[in-house]
């Protein structure tokens, strides 16, 4: 119980803290030729369970030239942190030559290290001094610097290639994320927002609608750029950046022993050096961005995690192309799913997933988006499998098709001004004829269809299900029992046949947003404990928001 409860009062407290979104927030180096001053360091990482966990990590040496996505910063006074887990976000340009000092601030005894950039061909020279198995190494208190061109875009890996075994598990891992040249973005991507693509099958019947419709509610755009790579079907709406990792805390536990009793010793000095076992390998921690659940739902840069920056917590809008960006960065795969829809694989390693010129003719391309391109030819995945070091890049989206059920029944009772929504079909079956309209993008074949058999809204019954009487049934004060989307949602949701708990007491907010919650998590169980505590781990939710809903990344 000791261990379940502050994990159970931190998971309680997140339900009252106002939505913290994710984006993909990283540092840059300049707007040509980009520099980063990083260093290796070590530091304590919490976790849920009220541990303190010793790591190593890759941060800034020296603040850098600036932080993005606009709108996303650190507190001035904090800054990117010398240590943090993972390492900052790279975030460059195709086409740059990218240059990266790494200063070795690690403990004497720990050796030298490096970083490797699986990837990337590296231009500048290693001295015979410097050059280690696998990358040129920074001794203890000593630097060494990288040069590489950003031929391509798409996301990538970098992690230490010294003693990796040890180094990566102890937290030595990060991403860089290349962005498509100004020049290459597809002009179909040009404004904020798109209705659809061949990422989801479907033609774009309304470019930029989703421009027009964030615009309409005063939304702003947390994109790192219009398009993840150079072709017209790679448009994306919102992005998320998710690293998967996992602690063996016996590993960090001998690592600071040895270091401890090593103190400041003279780095390769007999007696001035680590033998740490790494196996077996027994993980109790698995992070999603260096967190674990519910701590990946706080805010980017929350002041109670100064070494781990960034959370996991997406939002999205209905008819959004999401593009998720997803590494694993330790020795084991994680089967991780996204409920809710399959997600479109797009590339690996920064490689886009293209298909055989040959085969052109039999292949399906949209109007608009994929003239002129070589098809796209990715897998549709119910489960993103996160392999050891490699990095992914993926489009989920989400319309409500197939629910069977309008998930906008408004109740003309609430005093809800938008109660009667109409719905006209677009070629493809969705409301994208107004993009100012709350249910843009529904799936008009559900439209005024309940999902009560006896609703207490505005829609006739003969719904496919019957919703639990509170009377004979409940799901306690957590529940807030709607099945609906937007504000009043909750009381739309509640009536002779409804769901309010015999209390009357909802502890859910009752107008202010009310969204589909996806639970996304690895499909290992363990992997959704902490310390074999359930839940945490590899576990966060998507929500999906009725546009009424501002999604502020900013927080």
């Amino acid at each position: 119980m000791k261990r379940v409860l502050p994990l159970l009062a931190a998971a309680a407290g997140w339900l009252f803290l106002p939505a913290a979104q994710g984006a993909a927030p990283g540092i840059t180096g300049g707007t040509a030729n980009p520099t980063f001053d990083l260093s290796a360091a070590p530091a304590y990482i919490t976790q849920p369970d009220g541990q303190s966990v010793y790591s190593w990590g890759y941060g800034c040496n020296s603040q850098p030239a600036g932080f993005v996505p606009a709108g996303i910063a650190p507190p001035a006074a904090t800054g990117c942190p010398t240590m943090q887990i993972p390492g900052p976000t790279l975030v460059v340009t195709e086409g740059d030559s990218v240059t990266v000092t790494l200063h070795n601030n690690l403990p004497p005894a720990a050796g030298n290290t490096s970083i490797l950039f699986p990837g990337f061909v590296l231009t500048s020279a290693c001295p015979a001094s410097q050059q280690g198995l696998l990358a040129c190494e920074a001794a203890p208190g000593g630097t060494v610097t990288y040069t590489f061109t950003a031929a391509s875009p798409g996301t990538r890996a970098y992690y230490s290639g010294t003693q990796g075994d040890l180094q990566v598990e102890m937290g030595l891992y990060g991403a860089v994320i290349v962005l498509p040249a100004p020049t290459k973005v597809p002009a179909v991507c040009g404004a904020l927002g798109v209705s659809a693509s061949a990422t989801t099958g479907l033609p774009a019947t309304n470019p930029g609608g989703n421009s027009q419709a964030r615009a309409n509610w005063g939304e702003g755009d947390f994109r790192l750029a219009a398009a993840a790579y150079d072709h017209p079907d790679t448009c994306y709406d919102r992005e998320y950046l998710f690293q998967f990792s996992a602690i063996d805390p016996n590993v960090h536990l001998q690592a600071l022993a040895q270091v401890t009793a090593a103190g400041s010793c003279n780095a390769g000095a007999a007696g001035c050096s680590l033998n740490v076992p790494t196996e077996p390998y027994h993980p109790a921690y698995f992070l999603i961005n260096g967190r674990s659940m519910p701590d990946d739902m706080d805010p980017n840069y929350a002041a109670q995690y100064p070494h781990q920056p960034y959370n996991g917590n997406p939002h999205m809008h209905p008819g959004e192309l999401v593009l998720l960006r997803v590494i694993g960065q330790d020795r084991w795969q994680h089967p991780f799913h996204e409920h809710g829809n399959h997600v479109r694989v797009l590339a690996r390693d920064g490689n886009l997933i293209t298909a055989d010129p040959s085969l052109a003719a039999n292949l399906i391309t949209y109007s608009g988006t994929s003239s002129g391109a070589a098809a796209l030819a990715g897998p549709l995945l119910f489960t993103t499998t996160t392999t050891p070091g490699l990095a992914m890049d993926g489009i989920f989206y989400w319309t409500g098709r197939g629910l069977n059920w309008d998930a906008y029944g408004h109740n003309p009772a609430s005093g809800d001004p938008l109660a009667k929504l109409s719905c006209t079909a677009d070629a493809n079956g969705y409301n994208t004829v107004a993009p100012t309209a709350i249910n843009y993008f529904e799936w008009c074949q559900d439209h005024d269809k309940p999902l009560q058999l006896h609703p207490f809204g505005d829609v006739a019954g003969g719904g496919p299900a019957t919703l639990p009487d509170p009377n004979l049934f409940t799901n306690g004060a957590w529940y807030g029992g709607s099945p609906y989307l937007g504000p009043n949602a909750t009381t739309r949701a509640t009536g002779p046949t409804g769901t309010t708990p015999p209390s009357g007491t909802i502890a859910n907010p009752p107008s202010s947003e009310a969204g589909f919650a996806f639970m996304w998590h690895s499909h290992d169980e363990r992997e959704i404990t902490t310390n074999n505590i359930f839940p945490g781990g590899m576990l966060m939710m998507m929500l999906v928001d009725s546009r009424e809903f501002v999604i502020d990344e900013s927080n």
